[in-house]
């Protein structure tokens, strides 16, 4: 697989990976589409499908590497909403799940759960990834400057 000696790069994609391993198994079942998209976003950043494959079956409860800067972690949390709307069903342990691992990528508590909602609304609505990060990105500004930030 990566060996001994993996890069910070390599390090995070699989924390991320491990991320949607562990979102996926929220409502108890990896299903297919989830699989799917795990492989796709492991091929996205450059991993053979049979590694992602191995990461899934391997996973269990990792560090997490969080992501350098604001662009990184909202790709994290887009690909989790993504993924939790995969299978067409949004369980409440997913909704949940998601909604911690953004408070665990750094996103403030306080609106954390718009912020899920807003992506999970773009994700639904056909947008582009990079316009839904856009005006997530102008809400996190607005919402930063009410509260002195």
């Amino acid at each position: 697989m990566f060996g001994f000696f993996e890069n910070e790069q390599t390090k995070k994609v699989k924390s991320h990976l491990m991320n949607l391993v562990a979102l996926a198994k929220a409502d108890g079942h990896i299903d297919e589409r989830e699989m799917n998209f795990i492989v796709a976003v492991g091929k996205k950043n450059g991993m053979r499908a049979d590694d992602v494959r191995s990461i899934v079956g391997n996973a269990s409860a990792g560090t997490i590497v969080l992501p350098d800067n604001d662009s990184e972690r909202f790709d994290q949390i887009f690909d989790l909403v993504d993924m939790m709307l995969a299978d067409g069903v949004v369980d409440d342990n997913e909704m949940d799940f998601c909604i911690d691992m953004a408070e665990k990528l750094g996103f403030r508590k306080a609106i954390v759960g718009v912020l899920v909602r807003k992506i999970s609304m773009g994700v639904k609505d056909c947008l582009p990834r990079e316009q839904i990060k856009e005006e997530t990105q102008s809400f996190l500004n607005y919402n930063n400057l009410q509260n002195g930030e």
